[in-house]
C-alpha cells in the first residue's frame, strides 16, 4: 500500500494520531503502528521508506529518493523553498558549516540539542539559526532524518541514514525524474486532471504540462475525457474501470485523496476544507473533522478527538450530507468509529448528546 499511494503527509496536528498513520488505517483497517514507525525509522535492516518534501514533508519509499534529487538541487539554490529560509542559506553558509559539522560529529541529533540562542523560543516558526541551518540543509538533500523522538526530527548524514545501494544510483534528469513522479501519480489516483498529477508531488504547472506531453507521446498515459470533467484527464494505459466498491472508510484530512479539493468536489460533490488552523468562531463544522466514506460517496463528516486521559475516542458533532446516513450508513459509521477507537486503545466511542 505504501508503494501504491507513494507518500504519506506528516503533519504536527494530533487529535486523533498522527496524520501518517490514519491512510493506511483507512484503507487496510488496523494494523500495529510500530510497523509503520519500524519501515520509516527503524535503522538500514529495516527501512523502507525516508523523509523528505513530497507533497508536503512525507514519508516516501526509498525507490522516489533519486526522483527527489532535482528538487534537493534546487532547494540548495533557493528555489523552491520559503523565501525566508531561502535567505538565510544564502547570508549564513558559516552556521550551515558549523551545523553541518556538528551533526557529522554528533547525529542523529535535534535542533534544541544545537541551539545557542538564550531564553525561550517565540511563537511558531519563531526558529533559531540552527533550526533553519538544519531545515535548510535537509530540504536541499545534506541532511537526512533519521528518526524521531516524539514527533521533533532528529537528523544526520545521508550515508549514515539511506542505503548504500540507493546513495548508488545514478540522479535522473530533471525531466526523466518528473516524468517518473508523474507516472506514480497516475498509479495513485487513478484517473486525474493535469493539476491532481503536478499537485500529488508539488510539481510546477509548466514542468508537468511538458512532461504530461512526452508521456502522452510515449504512451505512457493517455488522455481520456471523464463525465461531467471540464479538463481532459491522464491515466495508465492499463487502468481498469473498478467495480463498485462496497466500502467504508474514515479519512484523515491528510489523505492523499482530499489533497486535491477541486478533485474531491469532482469525484464527491463534497466540499472540504482544514479548520484547525482557523479561530473557533470562524469554523463550521469542527476542529479535526474526519470525511466518512460509505458505498462511493462522502456521506458525513465527523469532529473527533481521541480522549487519552478518559480513554475515549470523543465524537463532538456529526455532519451528514444532503443524502444523510441510511440505517446502513450509520451501522457501518459506528462499526469504523469502534475500530478507530480499538486501534488506538481508547475503551470507548463517546457520541454527542
Amino acid at each position: 500500500m505504501l508503494e501504491r499511494l507513494g507518500a504519506l503527509q506528516l503533519d504536527s496536528v494530533n487529535a486523533v494520531v498522527r496524520s501518517h498513520y490514519l491512510p493506511l488505517f483507512s484503507r487496510l483497517g488496523p494494523y500495529p503502528r510500530e510497523a509503520l514507525d519500524r519501515l520509516a525509522w527503524g535503522g538500514r535492516r529495516h527501512q523502507q521508506l525516508f523523509e523528505a518534501w513530497g507533497h508536503e514533508a512525507s514519508l516516501l519509499p526509498l525507490c522516489l529518493q533519486p526522483l527527489l534529487r532535482w528538487r534537493q538541487a534546487r532547494a540548495a539554490q533557493g528555489a523552491g523553498i520559503y523565501q525566508g529560509l531561502a535567505r538565510f542559506g544564502r547570508e549564513n553558509t558559516g552556521v550551515l558549516n558549523r551545523v553541518l559539522g556538528q551533526v557529522a560529529a554528533r547525529g542523529p541529533v535535534g535542533a534544541g540539542a544545537l541551539s545557542t540562542r538564550e531564553g525561550k523560543a517565540g511563537p511558531w516558526w519563531d526558529w533559531s539559526e540552527e533550526k533553519q541551518a538544519l531545515e535548510w540543509l535537509f530540504a536541499a538533500g545534506e541532511l537526512c532524518v533519521a528518526s524521531r523522538r516524539g514527533f521533533e526530527r532528529l537528523y544526520d548524514m545521508p550515508e549514515r541514514v539511506l542505503p548504500a545501494s540507493i546513495l548508488a544510483q545514478p540522479t535522473p534528469t530533471e525531466a526523466d525524474a518528473q516524468r517518473a513522479l508523474l507516472l506514480h501519480a497516475a498509479q495513485a489516483l487513478g484517473v486525474a486532471t493535469e493539476k491532481d498529477l503536478r499537485e500529488y508531488f508539488r510539481l510546477a504547472p509548466a514542468d508537468t504540462k511538458a512532461r504530461l506531453v512526452e508521456l502522452e507521446e510515449e504512451g505512457a498515459l493517455l488522455r481520456c475525457k471523464v463525465e461531467h470533467w471540464r479538463q481532459p484527464a491522464w491515466c495508465l494505459p492499463a487502468v481498469k474501470v473498478p467495480r463498485k466498491v462496497a466500502a467504508s472508510a474514515l479519512l484523515s484530512p491528510f489523505d492523499s485523496l482530499l489533497w486535491v479539493r477541486e478533485r474531491v468536489e469532482r469525484l464527491f460533490e463534497f466540499r472540504y476544507r482544514l479548520e484547525f488552523y482557523l479561530p473557533p468562531a470562524k469554523r463550521t463544522f469542527g476542529y479535526y473533522v474526519m470525511p466518512f466514506l460509505h458505498q462511493e460517496r462522502i456521506e458525513a463528516r465527523v469532529d473527533v478527538r481521541a480522549d487519552r486521559a478518559s480513554g475515549a475516542l470523543v465524537v463532538h458533532a456529526l455532519h451528514q450530507e444532503s443524502v444523510g446516513l441510511d440505517a446502513a450508513g450509520r451501522a457501518a459509521l459506528g462499526e469504523q468509529l469502534q475500530a478507530l477507537a480499538d486501534w488506538l486503545g481508547l475503551a470507548e466511542v463517546r457520541m454527542p448528546a
